[in-house]
């Protein structure tokens, strides 16, 4: 067991690690240039590619989708009523509880241990999650709902394509397939070595409420993920993958918002760093319980 805990956690953590170190040996890195990389090239691709190659069943698919709608639905409705009861502002604390870290960090963890079924499970609640994200998510932030940021966001039509030769039956051009396979190849990787960037680079604020968020979220995050994967009868993979991208640590994407709507940026830069050294700890049991 602890040989193969090893295989999935080592090359999360020691491609974070990279990222960490580069950032604080002070060499280059363009975040602004990687991040654009990634979400307009990198995650459509790989988004692609996996949902066009692994066999995944429309009703598995379709499940997966409804369970992530309703653990985020969960996860709002609890973390409000929590925050009210200690009289925290919605606008700055619900987010970073609502939102997770299933793109940097999910996605290389249920690909390491449930292969690339479970990668395909893991984007199919990564592109549910995102969507609620751009929508509710900064409408939350920014206190006005905007759909058009959602359209501008690529990942959508990959999806969208891939669902058509996934249900329609067409064979997706080799050429196509081959493009699409090489260049999602570098999504996983870049997206880990960022997120250490991250933790280097985020200045800690409000240590005591930053902790007390972080561990909301990864509670919070078990229990929902644990009670909707039971409730829609999910076994084997999507079971581990629900309860697995259900907790992950604070999205990077919260600090961003919280930027960009001075919703309060370094306590959410905190609660980042702190729920996602949380994470790392917790991680082995974790990964024992869904495996």
């Amino acid at each position: 067991m602890i040989i193969e805990l090893l295989t999935i956690i080592a090359p999360v953590v020691i491609c974070a690690i990279i990222g960490f170190v580069w950032c604080k040996k002070g060499l280059s890195f363009d975040v602004d240039q990687v991040t654009t990389l990634v979400t307009y090239i990198g995650t459509p691709c790989l988004v692609f590619a996996t949902l066009t190659t692994v066999e995944i069943e429309q009703a598995a698919f379709t499940e997966m989708a409804l369970g992530t709608a309703v653990s985020v639905t969960a996860f709002g409705v609890l973390g409000a009523i929590i925050l009210r009861i200690f009289r925290m502002h919605l606008p700055t604390y619900l987010p970073p509880v609502v939102w997770a870290n299933m793109g940097n960090m999910g996605l290389p963890l249920c690909l390491f241990a449930f292969g690339p079924e479970g990668l395909a499970l893991a984007i199919t609640y990564f592109a549910v999650d995102v969507v609620m994200l751009f929508t509710i998510g900064v409408a939350v932030s920014a206190g006005a709902f905007s759909l058009s940021r959602l359209l501008k966001l690529p990942f959508m039509y990959a999806v969208a394509a891939a669902l058509f030769f996934m249900w329609s039956g067409t064979e997706v051009p080799r050429w196509l397939a081959n493009t699409a396979e090489l260049l999602g190849g570098f999504t996983i990787p870049l997206m880990l070595i960022m997120l250490g960037v991250s933790l280097a680079s985020l200045k800690v604020s409000s240590l005591k409420r930053a902790t007390a968020i972080s561990v909301l979220r990864l509670v919070l995050g078990f229990v929902v993920g644990w009670a909707t994967a039971h409730a829609f009868g999910m076994e084997g993979a999507a079971r581990g993958v629900m309860i697995l991208q259900a907790s992950m640590p604070v999205a990077v994407y919260n600090y961003l918002f919280a930027m960009r709507y001075n919703r309060a940026p370094e306590e959410v830069a905190g609660m980042i760093v702190i729920s996602t050294l949380l994470s790392f700890a917790t991680l082995p049991a974790l990964l024992i319980f869904v495996l």
